[in-house]
């Protein structure tokens, strides 16, 4: 039964006599009537069957009910589709429902259609009937594919038109009218689907699919059967949407191959590319490879003094500017850290390796900014070629690192291509790191102290303490010979504790011995980072008996680069502990004079490189003299070795100096002997 053009039973209007005679006849239906409000999932009007069929005691009861609230998803989104499509065209849908009066199930077979409710909205008329001798089974099947997320659509197999579609399959389609070819992205994948029903077996695929959204990966199984309405062969389809595990596996395969940070190719791949490059220079039996290992000059300084996260943005920032140093058939990699690498195969490559050289230059040349900062950074490069350095990727790989360390050595930004007797300094670069864990374990590593003089008395004031080590073979070594090693090794802050504890030891000795010496000994801006430095400096006082302010700190301008609140918190917690902070070889690093307004900061301590240099250097070390006066700092002059600096510092009230004029660092027994001496006593 219709009704699309009947008067509206519940108009504002007075109801003609004809329409009251039409609802009587109407009420007296055997079929179950009623027009429900899709928008406000209400009933608008049912018949006397209608009320019964929802255990109602009148029509204006049964309207009250909010259907809505108790209404699934599945159901919302299935009276929602009905609304479009009697919209769209003159849709009739005949489908066995369950309805749940008062919480009982209550099967019937009902005729939805499009009805316009007074105000133009789409709504819907309902003819309900019995449902004839429904099994259990079909029931809970008919509720299944109403609730399943699961796209259920059967096609007509001659024509591909579709002849049912369950909710989420609906919902799915670009329209009720989509033909099961033209749901595919790929023509190619229906029809290699269609071509596996033909072995009589149900077809399985994972395809990409025009769906309502957008382009989707569904996994897809079909089989052939026979349309239960009208006996015509016709195709089942069911479909899962598998685009988030398609995501993340072609994410996992990306990260497989590609470093997370940068985008750039990672190991794994640079060995698959270097694999096909040795196939293609066995070919063409002339080509070259070059393996060519970057790694970017104190880089550690940045994060030192950054943090991490601003260190990752440079190496995203450089990244892109070497890979604008490359030709496109080039690999371009990160092997982690700082560290990068290039692949190529020419037939002239010292050729193509200057070039390439240049370009990496000329990119880095140009300042990164970072928080207002402008960093520059330059690449030391090693290089091996194949076959003439290495038959395989691992032996080029350690034959390149070897030539990177070497060309560090030689002065950094720089490319140097591997030679045999490099082998022989990481043998010793090897048999050092061995020695250095021994050193730590047996405390070979002793202070050194060089006198701090008073300009105006010429009394020695205190000392700087300077790590030696006492190597059991080689004798005593110079910081020089071993602090690059040890921070590469990561043991700098091993070696900074045990020498803070050995100053403060001393300081206290010679504190009960009657000598009053301020002694300052230097901290790793690895050490200065470690959250446990406060507490194991405080340690180091309690175990020692030393007065903590007769022990200065030195650090360097790097380390306060960037302003990094941790490092003010850290130097903060220093002070606490009542010892003082000097900034050592200033002049040379990266910060000026306002960091020295921001972090608590006494003494300022003028780089050996100005004193030595008052010739050429003149105007700017008379500069920072006059601006530590102006704000009230103790200056210190390091590197004081003539009559005529020495002499220099006394006119401009430079406090403090030392240097080889007065005397060299000495072990603890001689510095004091020449304490003892300059006093007089």
């Amino acid at each position: 039964m219709r009704m699309k053009d009947m008067t509206h039973p519940f108009a504002d209007t007075p109801v003609a006599p004809l329409s009251v005679n039409l609802l009587g006849i109407l009420d007296r239906q055997h079929t179950a009537l009623w027009v429900f409000d899709i928008d406000r999932c209400r009933v608008r009007w049912a018949n006397a069957t209608a009320l019964q069929v929802w255990q109602a005691a009148s029509v204006e009861a049964l309207c009250a009910r909010d259907m809505g609230q108790d209404m699934s998803e599945g159901v919302a989104q299935r009276l929602r589709q009905y609304q479009s499509d009697f919209i769209s065209h003159d849709a009739v849908f005949q489908e066995q429902w369950t309805l749940y009066p008062n919480g009982l199930p209550v099967q019937l077979s009902v005729c939805f259609s499009g009805y316009r409710l007074p105000d133009g909205r789409m709504g819907m008329l309902c003819e309900g009937r019995p449902a004839h001798q429904a099994t259990l089974e079909s029931l809970r099947s008919v509720e299944a594919l109403l609730h399943t997320p699961v796209m259920i659509a059967l096609y007509d197999e001659a024509s591909g038109a579709p002849l049912y579609r369950n909710p989420a399959s609906r919902t799915a389609a670009r329209s009720h009218t989509e033909h099961l070819f033209e749901h595919f992205v790929d023509s190619k994948a229906c029809s290699r689907l269609l071509e596996g029903l033909d072995c009589g077996e149900p077809g399985m695929l994972s395809a990409l699919v025009a769906t309502s959204v957008g382009e989707r990966w569904h996994e897809i199984s079909a089989r052939r059967c026979l349309d239960a309405a009208t006996g015509q062969p016709a195709i089942l389809v069911s479909e899962v949407d598998v685009s988030r595990v398609k995501e993340s596996e072609a994410r996992a395969r990306f990260l497989a191959e590609h470093d997370p940070l940068t985008g750039l190719a990672n190991r794994t791949q640079l060995m698959r590319q270097f694999a096909a490059m040795m196939t293609a220079a066995d070919g063409a039996n002339t080509a070259q490879i070059a393996l060519v290992l970057i790694d970017l000059d104190h880089f550690k300084d940045v994060n030192d003094s950054f943090g991490h996260v601003a260190g990752d943005r440079i190496l995203v920032e450089v990244a892109a500017r070497l890979q604008r140093s490359i030709r496109p058939r080039d690999v371009l990699a990160r092997l982690g850290g700082d560290e990068f690498l290039i692949l190529c195969a020419r037939d002239n490559l010292q050729a193509e390796l200057a070039r390439i050289h240049r370009n990496i230059r000329s990119v880095m040349s140009q300042p990164m900014v970072l928080d207002g900062n402008e960093i520059r950074m330059t690449a030391t490069l090693g290089v091996s070629l194949h076959p003439d350095d290495g038959m395989d990727f691992e032996t080029l790989f350690r034959n390149a690192d070897l030539a990177m360390y070497a060309a560090k050595d030689s002065g950094r930004d720089a490319l140097m291509f591997y030679q045999p007797h490099m082998r022989q300094a990481l043998q010793e670069r090897t048999r050092l790191e061995t020695e250095l864990r021994w050193a730590l374990e047996r405390h070979e590593f002793v202070p050194y102290y060089q006198p701090r003089v008073d300009v105006a008395t010429g009394r020695v004031v205190g000392a700087e303490a300077l790590v030696r080590w006492v190597h059991p073979t080689r004798g005593l070594l110079p910081p020089v010979e071993f602090i690059g090693v040890c921070e590469a090794m990561r043991f700098i802050n091993a070696l900074d504790q045990q020498m803070f504890e050995a100053v403060a030891r001393q300081q206290a000795q010679w504190a009960a011995a009657g000598l009053d010496l301020q002694v300052s000994i230097n901290l790793s801006g690895a050490e200065l980072e470690d959250p446990q430095l406060l507490p194991e400096l405080a340690g180091a006082l309690a175990r020692t008996g030393c007065d903590p302010s007769r022990l200065q700190v030195e650090i360097t301008e790097s380390m306060l680069l960037g302003g990094d609140a941790r490092v003010l918190q850290t130097m903060q917690g220093i002070r606490d502990l009542g010892m003082t902070i000097a900034l050592d070889d200033f002049g040379t690093g990266y910060s000026n004079l306002a960091y020295l307004q921001r972090f608590p900061i006494q003494i300022l301590k003028i780089d050996r490189t100005f004193i030595q240099g008052l010739d050429k250097d003149l105007p700017v070390t008379e500069l920072i003299v006059n601006l530590c006066h102006l704000m009230k700092l103790e200056v210190v002059a390091e590197g004081v070795e003539t009559r005529d600096q020495l002499e220099w510092i006394t006119r401009h009230g430079v406090a403090q100096y030392q240097g080889f004029l007065f005397s060299k660092a000495l072990p603890a027994d001689q510095f004091a002997a020449l304490v003892k001496q300059a006093s007089g006593g």
